[in-house]
């Protein structure tokens, strides 16, 4: 039978939510969205910003680390945070995520090389990660599964205001301000969301006794960021089947062997294994790493591909985001919406899926000629796809755990899709540095191709920069079939999906 209807079994019938007064539960949500806002925001405004500050600080080859440092670090304390929260209550947990995430963007704003620059982005991503799991996991708190699918819709509208102005505020503050100052945007938000977490979030204490499971997590750290690192081998040790890289992964392999291990015996396991015996909440967890990978990952890559390949300046390419964007609000909304009448689920992942196969596929054979309307309209098509499946894993995986593993399953979902985003930004990293260097030429005027900003590349004679957009499309062509390969992989997980509906209540217990 399957775990949501053992699990069903268990449960009371009534789901009592953290906050009574319906208006002051609407404040604490808002307040989440703001949250949400700034860490959105944050992924969103650097994408535009990176080609300027690979430009500034050299190593090309560690573009895709300014982001990759970030997900690989966020995903690695996301366990902990479910957990934390599970154990100790969610508020404080939440409030420290935005401390440490507000410090980080400080630290990021003063970088002086690309190597602090990393470093301070893992500090930030030690909040980051936090505040995504804390957000979700309050939201399943406050809301039944079907009424939570409306309100994870309204979140979409924090993710169109945030992924619009992102880039385009990326874009356009790097130009007026300079690239610092895209971080230090970070530092009112983050304080305004933790005064306010402060005063209006209710404390409600777990009635379990906390018993961290510090080694399952850290086990699940070194195997996560085992796959990152042997993503990015071939740039860190000169092939994905080098000596080093092979240790790698024999590293990788003994900490999930150690982990699984840990976890059968830990009272309570930072991620429970009995999420992992439904056929269903394994294939969400797969769709979650596709959706990482896609939705996430590929953004940094968009702005590469406008500004070097089709030579928009940081504010123009910022602009084309909008309808990426817009489309990921549109599609999450409509979504939502239906989720929440209809309970149906499937249909969306494999919409999203398809939708990116698609999209991918069409922008890879794309020249520099490809009239800008048609552009717009795919970005625009490829965001509905994304918006309509990004709430399925959460909603889905959320609904056949226990509400006492509400936090922890939670984290899982999340941490796959940061994770995706990851090793999907590891990937394309490794391809489009190899796709650069193996069709640089020499050009006029460029000592070094990797250090040219793209205000630097509009002042070029127009043959100059005619051969530079050569080159950056060239490379992107793999690294967009790459993705929509994985996408392909995704579609066919979400076909294998079982077609089960979201219960009208969530029935809470522990």
């Amino acid at each position: 039978m399957d775990a949501i209807t053992n699990t069903a079994a268990i449960r009371p019938a009534q789901h009592q939510p953290l906050v009574s007064d319906p208006r002051q539960r609407i404040i604490v949500f808002l307040i989440l969205l703001t949250g949400m806002f700034m860490a959105t925001l944050d992924n969103q405004i650097v994408s535009t910003a990176l080609p300027t500050i690979v430009g500034e600080f050299g190593e090309l080859e560690r573009f895709g680390w300014v982001g990759s440092a970030y997900l690989l670090a966020s995903s690695a304390v996301m366990p902990i945070y479910g957990k934390l929260g599970d154990l100790f209550g969610r508020k404080y947990v939440m409030m420290a995520a935005i401390l440490i995430f507000t410090v980080g963007s400080l630290t990021c704003g003063l970088a002086v090389s690309m190597n602090t620059l990393i470093a301070a982005r893992v500090l930030q991503a030690l909040g980051g990660g936090g505040i995504m799991v804390s957000i979700f996991s309050i939201n399943a708190d406050l809301f039944e599964p079907r009424e939570r699918a409306r309100y994870q819709s309204y979140a979409s509208l924090v993710l169109m205001i945030s992924g619009a102005i992102g880039p385009t505020l990326g874009g356009t503050m790097s130009d007026l301000f300079g690239w610092r100052s895209i971080f230090l945007v970070n530092l009112p938000i983050g304080i305004a969301v933790f005064i306010g977490l402060a005063i209006l979030l209710p404390y409600k204490k777990p009635v379990r006794k906390p018993k961290i499971d510090y080694a399952g997590a850290a086990l699940l750290a070194g195997a996560i960021a085992s796959v990152v690192l042997w993503a990015d081998s071939s740039e860190l040790f000169g092939g994905l089947l080098a000596p080093k890289s092979l240790a790698v992964i024999a590293f990788g392999l003994v900490c999930l062997a150690g982990w699984i291990m840990v976890e059968r015996r830990a009272p309570e396991p930072v991620v429970p294994l009995t999420l992992f015996s439904n056929t269903t909440v394994s294939l969400l967890l797969y769709i979650s790493l596709i959706s990482g990978a896609i939705g996430i990952g590929m953004s940094n890559y968009y702005a590469l591909y406008l500004q070097s390949g089709l030579g928009m300046s940081p504010t123009v390419a910022g602009l084309f985001f909008i309808p990426l964007t817009g489309g990921i609000a549109i599609g999450s909304l409509s979504a939502g919406r239906i989720i929440s009448r209809t309970g149906d689920y499937k249909i969306f992942s494999i919409l999203s899926t398809a939708t990116g196969l698609v999209t991918l596929t069409a922008v890879a054979f794309f020249g520099a000629t490809v009239p800008l309307w048609t552009l717009v309209a795919l970005l625009l098509v490829q965001g509905l796809g994304i918006g309509c499946g990004q709430q399925v894993p959460v909603l889905g995986v959320q609904n056949a755990a226990r509400r006492s593993d509400t936090g922890a399953a939670t984290s899982t979902v999340t941490l796959t899709r940061m994770g995706g985003a990851s090793i999907g930004i590891s990937i394309y990293g490794a391809i489009l540095s190899a796709g650069v260097a193996s069709h640089a030429v020499p050009i006029p005027g460029v000592e070094d191709i990797e250090k040219l900003t793209p205000a630097a590349a509009s002042a070029l004679p127009a043959a100059a920069q005619h051969t530079i957009a050569q080159i950056y499309l060239a490379a992107c062509e793999p690294l967009f079939l790459t993705a929509a390969f994985i996408s392909l992989t995704g579609l066919i997980a979400a076909l294998c999906l079982k077609n089960i509906k979201l219960p009208v209540k969530h029935e809470g217990g522990d």
